[in-house]
């Protein structure tokens, strides 16, 4: 029997498995949401949120938390979503510029992450209004994708409307999460 590192076996855990499975499910989801298979991209993104679910359940209840999860679960949470915003602004255009903003979004915060562990801080946990810009943006994108993949509806003011108001919620929580990161990185400093 291979004798394992404690280091790394704490770290190989049920919760972690399932956020490196939602970062795997980004290239079939990608592959689908192409080829216009909105059904099984939708079914893909729907076990994405799953595991989403399960792994802080996981890692709560059966005490598997460790300091890779607490980067990876935000980690894999940022990558599908940007992968989700590339994937749906390929298909609806009219939206790309939201799209961007919003990619811009997420990729600031995750290089703000970084600053953090850099100076060995770790960020901080997910705020209820980053979670309702996150949800925003899903309930948006599952309208404007159902209605043209269901119904064979594009309504593009809609589409616009309901991005605004995304953009909207995400920009609000990037200012706050902004100045939790502004306190943080000054020296011996907490939020």
């Amino acid at each position: 029997m291979i004798d394992i590192d404690p280091s790394i076996r704490k770290n190989v855990t049920l919760p972690n498995v399932l956020s490196l499975m939602r970062i795997v499910l980004i290239f079939p989801f990608m592959t689908y949401i192409g080829k216009d298979n909105y059904v099984f991209s939708g079914l893909i993104l729907l076990l994405s949120g799953l595991t989403d679910l399960l792994d802080g359940f996981i890692a709560r209840q059966f005490n598997q938390k460790s300091r890779l999860g607490e980067m990876l679960d935000p980690a894999a949470d940022k990558i599908t979503l940007i992968a989700v915003m590339v994937g749906v602004g390929m298909k609806f255009t009219e939206i790309i510029p939201f799209m961007i903003l919003l990619i811009l979004k997420e990729i600031s915060m995750l290089l703000a992450s970084v600053a953090l562990l850099k100076i060995n801080k770790f960020p901080t946990a997910a705020k209820w209004y980053g979670k309702i810009g996150t949800v925003a943006f899903y309930i948006s994108v599952i309208i404007i994708v159902a209605l043209k993949a269901v119904w064979g509806i594009e309504n593009i003011r809609l589409n616009m409307v309901l991005m605004a108001i995304t953009a909207l919620l995400m920009i609000y929580a990037l200012v706050k999460y902004f100045k939790i990161f502004i306190v943080m990185i000054k020296p011996n400093k907490k939020p």
